[in-house]
């Protein structure tokens, strides 16, 4: 049984993840941890998943648990991921990072840091949006420059990074699809008189209200016609099925850095 210690275990995202790693045959919910300040530091875990007690209490830091678990499950703060990355390199555990919002120097340092210990970091662990991510490669490779791309993604109003870094994904995969650069040809907002569209430009713009979990669509905009892809997450719990499946996985990997793609088998599809 692969014991499994959760980043941010009394979040939104942490008690599903608690609940999906509960169900997993191979899974068991050995640790969780939270900010010192935090007012569920020292209940009941299980109780605060609704998976019924299970006498796993919420730590106040990874350092009080980190021993305790085989792999850690991260979708916090890229601050906080990066701390828990190089701990998680210190003591050789595994790690599951859905956490947005990382730089390039992040990601850069995350590599080399990954070692020493085995990692699955991804923008979206949703089977759907991964599937998504491959289509939207591919439907760009067919199309070419005859068709204008553009994403638009929208998240309920507490999410602190836009666009999301799904959405950045989407961008660079389509990008790299047509032979562009997102850095160089991702046009993020646009207001005024901003002139006609640039053929090389890919759009990604940004929605934020409400409690929406997650949408995301593609568009390829033709002389007349339009193809749309779209993905809509209706709960949290897709995201947190994944990182089940991921923890699962990366367990069982030699040291690294891998993906949703590696642990799906999607990698050369």
């Amino acid at each position: 049984m692969t014991k499994v210690i959760i980043a941010g275990a009394a979040g939104r995202m942490g008690r599903r993840i608690g609940y999906m790693v509960n169900e997993h045959p191979e899974l068991q919910v050995a640790a969780g941890f939270e900010r010192p300040e935090n007012p569920d530091v020292g209940k009941d875990m299980g109780e605060l998943g609704g998976y019924g007690a299970n006498g796993v209490k919420v730590a106040h830091d990874l350092e009080a648990v980190i021993d305790q678990g085989d792999v850690i499950i991260d979708f916090t703060f890229h601050e906080a991921t990066m701390k828990i990355a190089r701990q998680a390199a210190q003591k050789n555990r595994a790690m599951v990072i859905g956490t947005t919002g990382l730089s390039q120097e992040n990601l850069q340092e995350l590599a080399e840091l990954c070692k020493n210990f085995p990692c699955v970091q991804a923008p979206n662990m949703a089977v759907g949006v991964n599937v998504l991510f491959k289509l939207a490669a591919k439907v760009a490779s067919i199309l070419g420059n005859d068709y204008d791309m553009e994403i638009v993604e929208a998240h309920h109003r507490m999410k602190k990074d836009a666009p999301s870094g799904t959405a950045m994904k989407l961008g660079e995969m389509m990008a790299q699809a047509v032979g562009r650069n997102l850095d160089e040809d991702g046009v993020f907002a646009r207001h005024g008189i901003i002139g006609e569209r640039t053929d090389k430009e890919i759009g990604i713009q940004t929605i934020r209200g409400g409690d929406i979990v997650g949408e995301h669509t593609v568009y390829f905009a033709g002389a007349g016609e339009r193809l749309e892809l779209t993905h809509r997450a209706h709960s949290r719990d897709n995201f947190a099925r994944g990182a089940s499946l991921a923890a699962a996985w990366v367990v069982k990997q030699p040291n690294g850095l891998y993906n949703m793609f590696d642990v799906l088998g999607l990698q050369d599809l």
